[in-house]
């Protein structure tokens, strides 16, 4: 990429041959025997925690140093407006794999486990030959964090190769596992050891169609980067969203700052992933996505973190180069989000779509083909989280002109993007816009019903706060959450 940081189970096999009953006889030859010229295109997605689409110099950034990603969007797809569904860690990646929202695959929450039961792309792309791999931060195992071992098997998802943890943020000294119980630590920013695995990963597969994500931790807080990258970035001499609050504990300058020295350390990470594809002759037949599970407030409305209806919240980057098909240079403003990501990549695959996916296929809308996309995007926040200052679950729908979102018993915020980008003017309680309140107020609702949605998906337990669903056991629901807690009255926590 040449790009320099300092210039810018049975009866799952089942389910899983059940969701790709069309399989080819192309795809049942083993990988290493189908010639080149007719391989199916391999697909790459890196995945990093926690970056907002705002923090791009593609995206219009003028402090944000990303040679390596902006370079990767020059030679395929921008697409200006992607958005997580439930842009919080676990519940945004289950919607990534499954091509379903979080109310369907049961990932209501932080923490949980991943139902077995659910399909992933990876196990659907396995079935048809594919290479798989995770390397980084899995976060969909629930449970202890740590130490973070996820045995091989169905805890996997369909994952073959592993260089990964549940949960931990320790950027300096990450641990990972490979398919025994022994961590490996290493004692480098996590974001290179990531890039090492993901060579290994390349060099080791050969030819054969891959399916490969690399999930580094960074730039989710704490933020850090190595001193080279600190270095980078005066925090005095910053350019603030017209949003930003002065104050905001979690959103200072020092921490901007900070934010963006490990995106830049990030970004040189991608470049040498990126370079390395490219060298091993794999660069025109793989589709490499680059996006984030959600994004951060950092200040931004006097709020930090994420789970908010806020665009420093929900959207995030939408990257996609693939020379033999896309190309090079082009943006769309269509409406994309994680839940249209696995049956779109299973599409451009030329892998069937199971019947269970919610998420639309934007094939051609990657291809150029069209540039509508869905009308809008539907939100969730299924449970409160003191910790980030989420007081209410609430839904939300995005337009391509406005955002709307409502906790169950109260309208909450109304935006019109065209004329105020920065979501300064809430417009909830203007008498003057009653009536386009009402309007996306019934969309909403409609899309929901659509979706199989409703408030019955509202917990307001506060089982995201004090660890109560990673500290002692290991749940897949709520309920279970619940059940576990009225027989452990001296361990659960309570308010």
């Amino acid at each position: 990429m040449r790009c320099n940081s300092s210039d810018a189970a049975s009866m799952r096999a089942f389910v899983v041959l059940a969701a790709i009953s069309g399989l080819s006889a192309r795809a049942a030859a083993p990988a290493s025997e189908q010639p080149a010229a007719t391989r199916p295109p391999s697909v790459l997605i890196i995945l990093p925690d926690e970056w907002r689409a705002q923090a791009l110099g593609c995206m219009g950034n003028v402090d944000v140093r990303t040679p390596c990603v902006d370079k990767l969007a020059s030679e395929g797809l921008l697409c200006r407006t992607m958005f997580a569904n439930t842009p919080v860690c676990c519940p945004a990646r289950a919607v990534l794999m499954t091509g379903r929202y979080a109310h369907q695959n049961g990932m209501v929450a932080n923490d949980l486990r991943l139902r077995d039961s659910e399909t992933t792309i990876a196990e659907i792309l396995a079935a048809r030959g594919y290479r798989t791999g995770f390397i980084g931060k899995w976060h969909l195992d629930g449970g202890p964090r740590m130490p973070g071992f996820v045995p091989p098997g169905p805890r996997r998802q369909g994952f073959q190769f592993w260089a990964a943890n549940e949960c931990e943020h320790n950027h300096f000294h990450p641990s990972y596992f490979r398919d025994d119980p022994r961590p490996i630590v290493d004692n480098r920013f996590e974001s290179e050891v990531w890039a090492d695995r993901a060579l290994e990963f390349l060099k080791s597969t050969g030819d054969a169609p891959f399916f490969l994500v690399v999930a580094p931790g960074p730039p989710h807080d704490p933020y850090a980067a190595p001193p080279k990258y600190m270095k980078m970035y005066d925090p005095d001499a910053l350019s603030l969203r017209p949003n930003w609050v002065a104050g905001t504990p979690g959103g200072s300058r020092r921490d901007l700052a900070a934010y963006y020295a490990a995106i830049t350390a990030v970004d040189e990470q991608v470049g040498r992933i990126v370079d390395a594809l490219d060298a091993g002759g794999r660069r025109d037949d793989t589709i490499v996505v680059f996006t984030s599970d959600h994004g951060d407030m950092l200040g931004s409305h006097g709020s930090i973190l994420k789970r908010k209806p806020w665009e420093e919240s929900t959207r995030v980057p939408g990257i996609i180069r693939y020379p033999a098909r896309i190309a090079a240079g082009r943006t769309s403003n269509a409406l994309v989000s994680h839940v249209d990501l696995a049956p779109t990549l299973l599409a451009l695959t030329d892998a069937p779509v199971p019947a269970a996916m919610s998420g639309s296929n934007l094939a051609d809308v990657v291809l150029g083909r069209d540039d509508r996309g869905p009308d809008a995007v539907l939100f969730q926040i299924l449970v409160p989280f003191d910790g980030d200052r989420t007081p209410l679950p609430w839904r939300g729908i995005r337009t391509k002109t406005h955002m709307y979102a409502r906790t169950k018993d109260n309208a909450w915020v109304l935006y019109d993007l065209e004329r105020d980008p920065y979501e300064l003017h809430n417009l909830i309680d203007d008498p003057a816009s009653a009536a386009l309140r009402q309007k996306l107020d019934a969309q909403l609702a409609e899309l929901m019903a659509r979706r199989g949605d409703s408030w019955k998906y509202t917990w307001m337990d506060k089982v995201e706060d004090r660890g109560r669903l990673f500290r002692f056991e290991t749940f897949e629901t709520i309920e279970a959450y619940r059940d576990w807690a009225r027989t452990h009255p001296n361990l659960a926590p309570r308010d």
